[in-house]
């Protein structure tokens, strides 16, 4: 094979036993790698609960890994979502998947619990386990400390080990494999590091044509100002939205109750990149770097973080954002999930959070102390054990990210139909809303709306299925990275192909969600946006969300994407997917 091995390592901690699965190359062909072939081999498991042993946690790269393909460093890491019950994916970047690759897997499946903390340690195919007892309550960086030289790492921090439902995986100590909780799925399997390291190649099926892709993309990228302009994310990194958010009167303020930050000029990518002077750094394979690292090896916060320790809680102290987004890093807790559950706690409180007690509470979090313990279960539980519902912004009891629908139609569609619950990255409507890439839209308007969302939703699925960078997309598109698959692979793909194989991988998800009992009663957004306004200002309005006309937006993307009028699957579309219907 090109492209891939025709290898996944399958361990069993209950037993330390491995085996050695070889998938018919045809599954290969319908699923990619990455998220969509995570998601075939999760389907069968996904009725379980999260802490079941048989529960599977898979850590699965793509074809494009190890080649010189642009943005080629992510993989995906999935398991059922102890936070939400849907299906819990991360794409997550780092040098995790090309160690993968080289160690000549192309996916990893752990099941079982081992009977004490331990370590799973991969050279190429020699697979050791060791006892990681000393390693509890460690921080990610002393972790990885004690993990020099041992390949490319994921761990999880003091939050797994505190049973937090948002803690997360971490690779290579700076790379976060965020929401869902897939953090807790390690640590109730007790284990909690995995390394990996291999030197072998990923075979190419004609580089000379994988080298003309590689420039088309590389072109595009660079006449992309959103990527390599003098403000586009290369330079401030992810950062380079907030002023965008702001402007746009959408950013998400005192728990989504205003859209609007008076103090945000003060606390932008601009202010960040000022007053810690950070230098580029980013996943294996991406020219974009836009991650920004700072003397003493810490990470500034991204986009998604910026905005939630600052404007939802109204915080307008730079330094208290820098030094949350740290204890998140360190000690494994997804940030977007923490900050909102934390404006939840302020909104239910009735009283805004100083920074002392900002920071107090995430220590308290971590440790299980206090008020912390509660917390912990993220906002959509807080606030029902506080008879306060209404106070929880989050969809499918996934916390909302830094957005607010009022201001993006498209992103409120969105949010409600991503199968990981509320999610901006399932697909992404913030780049024709407000970057207006490909093209502009109208961001105030439900009209086509559902048929944008559900092909961007296919897009980004096969993209995190290749594996490639979202961002990338900006300015390349699939016809570049049908190129570069055929490349790689030698399997002869148009980017309607991938798209259709994007479709695929979307609608078994539904299904997957189908099966734990999730509906159209679920695709909804919290009541506050059809009731209250946002901001409004510098002559924009932020009128609240028409309800009907949100329905009737999500009536037309299930018709679109093959579902019932409930938002469920239907046989004779999985059927022409060729998808496996329910037993």
């Amino acid at each position: 094979m090109y492209g891939w091995h025709g290898k996944i390592l399958r361990i069993d901690l209950s037993y330390q036993k491995k085996s050695i699965i070889e998938p018919d190359a045809k599954i290969y062909h319908k699923f990619i790698g990455g998220r969509g072939l995570a998601g075939y081999f999760l389907r069968d498991k996904i009725t379980l609960d999260w802490n079941d042993p048989k529960m599977p946690i898979l850590f699965f790269t793509g074809p494009l890994n190890n080649t010189p393909t642009p943005t080629s460093g992510r993989m995906t890491v999935m398991s059922r979502s102890p936070l939400t019950g849907t299906i819990g994916d991360s794409s997550v970047g780092g040098s995790l998947a090309n160690s993968i690759k080289k160690a000549g897997w192309d996916g990893i499946i752990i099941t079982g619990k081992s009977p004490s903390l331990c370590g799973i340690e991969i050279t190429g195919h020699e697979i050791n386990f060791t006892d990681a007892s000393h390693l509890k309550g460690k921080t990610v960086s002393q972790i990885n400390h004690s993990l020099k030289e041992k390949g490319s790492t994921a761990v999880t921090g003091p939050a797994a080990d505190q049973g937090v439902l948002y803690s997360g995986i971490v690779i290579d100590g700076h790379f976060f494999a965020g929401r869902n909780g897939l953090g807790l799925i390690m640590a109730s399997k007790n284990l909690k590091y995995l390394t990996v390291k291999g030197e072998e190649k990923t075979d190419v099926y004609d580089p000379e044509e994988l080298k003309a892709a590689r420039e088309e993309i590389f072109r595009l990228a660079a006449a992309t100002p959103a990527l390599m302009g003098e403000l586009g994310i290369s330079k401030f990194g992810t950062g380079a939205l907030y002023d965008l958010m702001h402007t746009r009167r959408m950013m998400p303020t005192d728990n989504f109750r205003k859209t609007y930050f008076p103090h945000a000029p003060s606390m932008n990518a601009y202010s960040f990149d000022k007053k810690y002077k950070p230098k580029k750094t980013g996943c294996k394979g991406c020219h974009i770097l836009c991650k920004k690292m700072v003397k003493g090896g810490g990470l500034l916060p991204e986009f998604e973080t910026m905005s939630h320790f600052s404007a939802l809680l109204e915080n307008e102290n730079i330094e208290i954002v820098k030094e949350a987004n740290g204890i998140c890093n360190e000690s494994g807790m997804d940030t977007i999930s923490t900050g909102a559950t934390l404006s939840c706690y302020a909104e239910i409180r009735g009283k805004k959070l100083t920074p002392e007690e900002i920071i107090g509470l995430l220590n308290d979090i971590i440790s299980g102390q206090g008020e912390g313990k509660q917390l912990a279960k993220g906002a959509y539980r807080y606030a029902k054990s506080k008879n306060r519902p209404e106070s929880a912004m989050t969809v499918k009891k996934q916390e909302i990210s830094a957005y607010d629908p009022r201001g993006a139609y498209g992103m409120a569609l969105a949010f409600v139909t991503s199968t990981r619950g509320a999610c901006h990255l399932r697909a992404y409507p913030i780049s024709h809303e407000i970057l207006r890439r490909p093209v502009a839209t109208d961001r105030f308007i439900f009209s086509g709306k559902a048929r944008i969302i559900k092909i961007n939703e296919d897009m980004n699925a096969v993209v995190d299925s290749l594996t490639a960078c979202k961002f990338l997309f900006f300015g390349a598109t699939l016809e570049e990275f049908s190129r570069a698959f055929t490349a790689v692979t030698g399997v002869k793909s148009s980017a309607q192909d991938l798209l259709k194989a994007g479709e695929r991988i979307y609608y078994n998800e539904r299904i997957m969600n189908y099966l734990n009992g999730f509906n159209s009663k679920d695709d909804i957004l919290p009541n506050r946006f059809f009731s209250q306004s946002g901001s409004g200002g510098n002559n924009i309005e932020i009128p609240p969300i028409d309800r009907q006309e949100f329905l009737q937006a999500l009536a037309r993307y299930y018709k679109i994407r093959g579902l019932d009028e409930n938002g469920l699957p239907l046989k004779e579309k999985a059927k022409e997917l060729g998808l496996e219907w329910m037993n």
